[in-house]
């Protein structure tokens, strides 16, 4: 009797075993470490990225928690909100601009990380290869480089007596090699059109009175305003400042001409977002971040806002109109 007595708790135990391993798994909660270059509630693009794991079946408090970081605009913030993130023991964490995942690569060479909205991951040091990233990093790239010189060629045709155009950008945003890239492509396409560029920089929020001072000065009769977490997250200053110095503007992000903005040719910035949790739920079921492949645009998005184009007393070419994916009326 006492043998049989064992016998069935052995074997109630090898039966109820998995059963708790399952249960214990089934209550698992995950947690993500969210690196962001503003605050989430400023940030719709952090929308699009939770909205993204509920598509996924993630219920926030339920069965995943994400640890918000804001810089609140300062680059130089990042290095340590990453390691608050890294001694959080996050399971994985999203940087979605270049500052931020170096910030997280720097912080930890173990725990996963998935960026978006970096403009070269190869050339900034985040991956060694776009089709086999390896270590612990891999995301969505924008390939910015490539993409400043048709943004000013949409506005050599939007504007087509153009001599000058500003250009704007924020030193420190992508990386030092990416940004000597996107600067080079940048003057050889005006060159190209055979506009004169003329860069203006600004690292903050506090420069952008100074920066549209000189573009005035200076006479530039349109403005292209590259990629930078920053200068996306003030767009609808920049916007308004566009407006009051009656300044044709080009931006990559479609946001910015939905704030009011002129035009704007890139990715769509929000599915972006949204597909990186795709990365999460893979990394969180076990993949590993070195052998999923960094993703690439598949498509550019043509955006005008006509009213826009009234207000500064601009004609639109038809040509221009019929190839843009949204107009704003």
């Amino acid at each position: 009797m006492r043998l049989i007595g064992l016998a069935v708790i052995l074997t109630l135990s090898l039966t109820l075993a998995p059963l708790a391993a399952e249960a214990q798994q089934a209550g698992k909660i995950d947690r993500i470490g969210y690196l962001s270059p503003s605050p989430a509630a400023a940030n719709p693009l952090s929308e699009a990225f939770r909205q993204g794991l509920r598509d996924l079946g993630y219920v926030e408090g339920r069965n995943v928690v994400i640890e918000y970081r804001s810089a609140e605009g300062k680059l130089e913030r990042f290095p340590a909100l990453a390691a608050e993130l890294v001694a959080l023991k996050v399971d994985v964490i999203v940087a979605p601009s270049t500052p931020a995942a170096l910030a997280a690569k720097q912080a930890t060479k173990t725990i996963p990380i998935v960026f978006t909205a970096v403009a070269d991951p190869v050339a900034s040091g985040l991956v060694t290869s776009l089709a086999r990233p390896g270590g612990n990093v891999t995301g969505l790239s924008t390939l910015f480089p490539e993409l400043v010189g048709k943004c000013l060629e949409l506005l050599k045709q939007a504007v087509p007596g153009v001599s000058r155009v500003a250009v704007l950008w924020h030193p420190g945003a992508l990386g030092e090699r990416t940004e000597k890239d996107m600067l080079k492509a940048t003057d050889v396409a005006a060159q190209a059109l055979g506009v004169r560029p003329q860069f203006v920089e600004a690292r903050g929020p506090e420069d952008f009175d100074r920066a549209f001072s000189e573009m005035t000065r200076a006479r530039a009769g349109a403005l292209t305003v590259l990629p930078s977490a920053m200068l996306f997250f003030e767009r609808r200053r920049l916007v308004d400042l566009a407006a009051k110095s009656r300044l044709p503007t080009v931006f990559t992000w479609r946001e910015s001409v939905d704030a009011g903005g002129l035009m704007a040719y890139g990715p769509n910035q929000a599915d972006f977002n949204r597909r990186a949790a795709t990365y999460v739920d893979k990394i969180l079921k076990g993949a590993k971040p070195g052998d999923l492949p960094v993703e690439q645009p598949m498509k550019y998005e043509l955006v005008i806002n006509l009213k826009t184009a009234k207000a500064l007393g601009l004609t639109i070419p038809q040509t221009l109109l019929q190839r843009a994916d949204h107009v704003i009326q």
